[in-house]
């Protein structure tokens, strides 16, 4: 289910915009303009976004700005949504995206207030396998359990934009399509299916904020 899933996609893209630069890091291309980017988002999110007390609706709002700034969002969705977006109509594809923009801001808002000092390290960069994109490596550091390495894939199309996240070596991208999929499936095929369950999930974000606000 997406509740129960939707996690993994931004898990890693939450690790890095909630985690402080590792002082040591170092590998092939690691001053490269992919790596660098990679390296000042982390920099600006944590100086951002992390401090204690910063009331939700804030902490939302410059999530909202700094996702915008430096994820293709309207490209992840798409490649999330798969064959289902040729068959969506205009209107669809549009509610679908800002429904899974919501969807990844109220995740990525819950997670900053709860971050715990973990850090990170980026490796190096290198061109991707098909050409055009650059691949950011890097390392999660946990305080209890191995290293996570995590890949970055980043496009310069007059501007640098994170598009996919891969965690050893699986894309979370591809990962979350299939979750989508199912849901659509399970509905009968109709893409209708997942923007109710996206529809739903946001009204009890929005329900469980506002009951939060009251205490």
């Amino acid at each position: 289910m997406i509740t129960a899933r939707i996690i993994p996609l931004f898990l890693a893209m939450t690790l890095l915009l909630a985690l402080p630069a590792y002082s040591q890091a170092a590998g092939k291309n690691i001053d490269s303009p992919a790596a660098q980017f990679v390296q000042k988002l982390g920099d600006k999110a944590l100086t951002s976004l992390t401090a204690q007390g910063l009331p939700k609706g804030e902490r939302s709002r410059r999530v909202r700005t700094l996702l915008r700034e430096n994820f293709d969002i309207t490209t992840i969705g798409r490649f999330v949504l798969g064959g289902h977006w040729r068959e969506a109509t205009d209107k669809q594809r549009a509610e679908y995206t800002k429904l899974f923009e919501n969807m990844i801001v109220e995740t990525y808002t819950r997670r900053f207030a709860d971050y715990s000092g973990q850090s990170f390290k980026v490796l190096g960069a290198a061109p991707s396998s098909g050409g055009g994109d650059t691949i950011v490596k890097s390392q999660i550091l946990q305080k209890d359990g191995p290293p996570v390495d995590v890949d970055w894939r980043v496009r310069d199309k007059g501007g640098m934009k994170i598009v996919d996240v891969l965690v050893d070596n699986i894309s979370m991208s591809v990962t979350q399509r299939d979750d989508f999929d199912g849901v659509i499936q399970a509905g009968g095929g109709d893409i209708e299916a997942l923007l109710s369950t996206l529809r739903k999930r946001q009204s009890g974000e929005s329900n469980t904020s506002k009951q939060a606000s009251k205490h």
